[in-house]
């Protein structure tokens, strides 16, 4: 047990913290050249937050630095207005993540009780704002169907950025797209927020009667756990991202079946299904 100086009383009670980044095998090509090699993926895990013992909300975290997360969460969320009214933040290692309750007065925990009937429909993403891990990290639904050779991905990254007129008007909006197998863009939405450009994606896709299982998703962002949760969610077979996916995401997309890749210059980095079996640490149920 310790103490951080004007803060409140901190115990720990996982005796091995979570590293913050682990290593994954996979074939980075560019078409004609295929070499296996190891990436170091960020590590993202869910946290529930509960005030004396109430749950309150389940946010994804980088697993560091947990104590000021507690009290910066607590203080923007509105539901101290000082640091000094945290009596003590408990930290507990859990199967799949974190426990993290926060001690505060009972007077203010009202509050904390209000806010919480308000978070999940606010939240923007579709873990942070549940509120508990069960509810976070339900077992993905299995995929099936084809993924796509390098060159088509590749194709479809070239062509991503002209297809994007929101951004180009504004440079600051995310995009996922639909692609045939041959790399062809049919579909594409945009939207301030990464997961609001997924899920307005899979929208169109539901009501154009199209089948995710015949091509594959493009994304303008990181490929995170709930972005995995949603391609599941419509058997998308294949999910190309700008940037490389959290450990956690890859691990959900293994047990849904599901292909990811990540783009890396003019190459793409093709992420191998084994992982969590050679090496990666297994957490999900």
């Amino acid at each position: 047990m310790n103490a951080i100086k004007h803060g409140p009383t901190i115990v720990r009670l996982d005796t091995a913290p979570k590293g913050i980044s682990v290593t994954v095998a996979g074939q980075l090509s560019d078409g004609e050249r295929t070499v296996p090699v190891v990436w170091t993926l960020a590590e993202e895990c869910p946290v529930s937050v509960l005030y004396n013992g109430e749950p309150f909300a389940v946010m994804m975290l980088s697993p560091a630095d947990l104590e000021d997360f507690a009290v910066g969460f607590s203080v923007t969320e509105g539901l101290v207005d000082r640091v000094s009214d945290i009596q003590s933040i408990r930290i507990a290692e859990v199967r799949d993540g974190y426990l993290v309750n926060i001690k505060i007065p009972d007077a203010t925990a009202a509050r904390a009780r209000d806010k919480s009937r308000t978070l999940p429909g606010r939240a923007g993403c579709g873990i942070c704002g549940s509120r508990t891990l069960e509810t976070a990290l339900p077992a993905p639904k299995r995929v099936t169907g084809q993924s796509p050779d390098t060159d088509a991905v590749l194709r479809a990254f070239a062509a991503f950025e002209g297809n994007q007129p929101m951004k180009a008007e504004n440079r600051s909006t995310h995009a996922a797209a639909f692609c045939a197998l041959d790399g062809e863009i049919q579909v594409v939405r945009e939207d301030i927020g990464r997961h609001n450009a997924l899920d307005k994606l899979i929208g169109g896709l539901l009501r154009d009667g199209r089948d995710a299982a015949s091509g594959f998703v493009l994304l303008s962002s990181r490929f995170s756990v709930e972005m995995a949760q949603k391609a599941a969610a419509i058997g998308a077979p294949f999910v190309a991202s700008v940037s490389a996916p959290s450990a956690l995401a890859l691990r959900t997309a293994e047990k849904a079946g599901m292909g990811v890749a990540a783009l890396c210059g003019d190459q793409l980095m093709i992420f191998d299904r084994a992982n969590s079996r050679s090496g990666m640490r297994e957490r999900l149920a």
